[in-house]
């Protein structure tokens, strides 16, 4: 079975998504949170709360070993291999527009614990300021040679030192801010599931629908990853991204 296949038949092969119709009263959203009202009835339209159960961990500790081996080997000789490129992004970065070339961002990783990922700036200093947002299609917070740099993939670059410090890998779950998380977990009950696994560069549904997909969407996907993962899933992935980097599909 494909991955796309593999992706399509999870609601029916497992019971993973119950949705009920909770109501307003079911979901506080007089909260403060850091994320604009409008950001986040975008991501999690309508009252529906979505249940999800905990998967089963795919791959076996020779599958873990070998991960770890490749994610360490290819990273490390990728910042070897990449220092002129580098170099080049981060001048372009500088000379556009004021502001550091690569940036820190608290994410939530492995068992939920927060690690600052590394990324090369592509939007404007001041992208933020109305508080934690979320890519948009044509996203006007993003510098012209950000937006380059998001069509290939190239801001993500400096993210390799995360795989080699531990903090990721290569392929898995996105990594996502703790203030999204937080949401997040308020209406899909089991979010933090994508946590059992390190968060990666890349990930199934990264490839499968990218940013296209909802939350909602988007976590089902990282729990078929989770349940099936595997060399042979990796390898995919990896392909499907490298496609990306030349093609520029699904980019923002």
């Amino acid at each position: 079975m494909t991955i796309e296949e593999n992706a399509i038949a999870v609601d029916e092969n497992e019971e993973l998504l119950a949705v009920a119709d909770l109501g307003a009263a079911a979901y506080d959203e007089t909260l403060e949170s850091p994320i604009p009202r409008d950001v986040l009835e975008a991501l999690l339209p309508g009252d529906d709360v979505v249940e999800l159960a905990e998967p089963e961990l795919g791959g076996g500790i020779g599958y873990r070993f070998a991960k770890r081996a490749f994610d360490l080997a290819s990273c490390s000789a990728a910042l070897v291999a990449l220092v002129i490129p580098m170099t080049v992004i981060a001048i372009g970065i500088k000379v556009e527009s004021p502001g550091p070339a690569i940036y820190a961002q608290t994410r939530v990783g492995l068992g939920g614990r927060e690690f600052s990922i590394y990324k090369f700036r592509s939007m404007y200093a001041d992208a933020e300021a109305r508080g934690a947002q979320w890519a948009a299609d044509g996203d006007p917070r993003v510098t012209p040679f950000g937006k380059f740099l998001r069509r290939t993939r190239l801001d993500e670059i400096p993210q390799f030192w995360n795989v080699v410090r531990g903090d990721m890998s290569l392929v898995g779950p996105r990594p996502e801010r703790p203030a999204f998380c937080e949401e997040f977990e308020k209406r899909i009950h089991g979010w933090r599931h994508r946590t059992l696994v390190k968060p990666g560069i890349s990930g199934l549904a990264q490839v499968t629908g990218g940013y296209e997909l909802l939350p909602k969407e988007k976590v089902l996907l990282d729990m078929e990853y989770i349940r099936h993962r595997c060399l042979r899933m990796d390898l995919s992935i990896i392909a499907k991204t490298l496609k990306t980097v030349f093609t520029g599909d699904g980019a923002r």
